[in-house]
């Protein structure tokens, strides 16, 4: 089905976006491994996966509106260096992305691609309620807790392994 080349265009954007979250989760995941917080790095390859799949998504839809998928095209990375920063930047992507759904489904409304619009309200939700929240959250505890705490509460009890 062809689609109209200003919804593919932002399509790729998004992916963009998608694609370079997807390497910054994954290097952060490994990150919290290396310093030995596995619940951190467990939950930040869990969301490099999650990424991969609204990229997933976006491959397709651009494909059965006759796009090309830009696979080249991402967004700059902000890796950070110890935990607070690593968390507050990826806090900033899926802020970055967040505005960037919303002009998107916008776009959507205008053009009466209305199965665009709805795929990427749920990207939308996922961005809101799941990835930006949980984020907001482990640095509202860092807050309450400070930081060493918090990084204790994130280790294996026990001994090391």
């Amino acid at each position: 089905m062809q689609g109209d080349k200003t919804i593919i265009d932002i399509l790729n954007d998004l992916l963009a976006g998608e694609l370079a979250a997807v390497d910054q989760y994954l290097i952060h995941g490994e990150m919290y491994a290396n310093f030995g917080f596995p619940h951190l790095a467990d939950k930040a390859l869990h969301e490099s996966e999650h990424e991969r799949h609204h990229a997933r998504l976006l491959i397709q839809r651009i494909l059965f509106l006759e796009g090309v998928p830009n696979m080249v095209k991402r967004n700059a990375l902000n890796i950070g260096t110890h935990v607070q920063e690593m968390l507050q930047a990826d806090l900033a992507v899926e802020y970055h992305v967040v505005g960037e759904l919303k002009k998107a489904i916008a776009a959507c409304e205008s053009s009466r691609d209305y199965v665009t619009r709805d795929m990427l309200v749920q990207q939308l939700e996922d961005t809101e309620m799941d990835h930006a929240y949980w984020l907001e959250q482990q640095i509202r505890l860092i807050g309450l807790v400070g930081l060493q705490n918090y990084q204790q509460s994130q280790m294996k009890p026990g001994a090391p392994e």
